[in-house]
């Protein structure tokens, strides 16, 4: 009798409770500044905020650069800038390196005080002029080889990160440097580093 009782009164719990677990999820649209406080409370990694605090960080002291705003004085014109890349050096494989390439990019073009000039779109136009001036094209409508504009500086950078651990306490210090090279001279124009600092903790019984 026990059994004819207990079994159906089991089956029933166990559809309840899995019918609560699945309808406990819920998801909203949140802000910037929310997205990247509830992110916090998730992980420690590398996040977008951290991206634009960076960026933010190098155009100011760009701007601040003594030598490298006389630098720009001196040369008389618009500065046709080489982007190269900024490397990720962490041992994080996962770090957003390109999104951090991409909002320098972005922020780069937003001043325009810059003529970008991308080494992918570089090779990707290449290929282009040099399919043209194979035949396959009208030679009156084909782009000559020779054409591009030449850089004046080239951009290069790393990021680097130290982690510290003890007592289930971690910290992360994040190190993102960038450095402007004149091309034609092969002078270092512009130095400049920002630092990002991230605090974690984590108990025995998990987060």
């Amino acid at each position: 009798m026990w059994k004819s009782i207990w079994k159906p009164f089991l089956v029933y719990t166990f559809l309840f409770l899995t019918l609560v677990g699945c309808s406990s999820f819920q998801a909203k649209r949140v802000g910037e500044e929310e997205s990247d406080e509830r992110a916090l409370g998730i992980t420690d990694k590398w996040l977008s905020k951290d991206t634009q605090i960076v960026i933010s960080k190098l155009l100011k002291r760009m701007n601040k650069h003594k030598g490298f705003q006389r630098y720009l004085r001196n040369l008389g014109k618009t500065p046709v800038v080489f982007i190269g890349e900024v490397q990720n050096l962490t041992s994080d494989a996962y770090f957003p390196i390109s999104d951090l390439n991409d909002e320098f990019l972005n922020k780069i073009s937003e001043t325009g005080e810059f003529i970008l000039v991308d080494a992918a779109a570089r090779k990707t136009i290449l290929d282009e002029i040099t399919y043209q001036n194979d035949g396959m094209v009208d030679p009156s409508t084909a782009k000559l080889v020779g054409k591009q504009t030449g850089a004046d500086l080239i951009i290069f950078g790393n990021v680097y990160m130290k982690p510290e651990s003890r007592d289930g306490k971690t910290i992360k210090q994040y190190s993102i440097n960038l450095r402007m090279t004149d091309i034609e001279r092969g002078v270092e124009v512009f130095r400049a580093r920002a630092k990002v600092s991230k605090f974690s903790t984590q108990s025995k019984l998990g987060w």
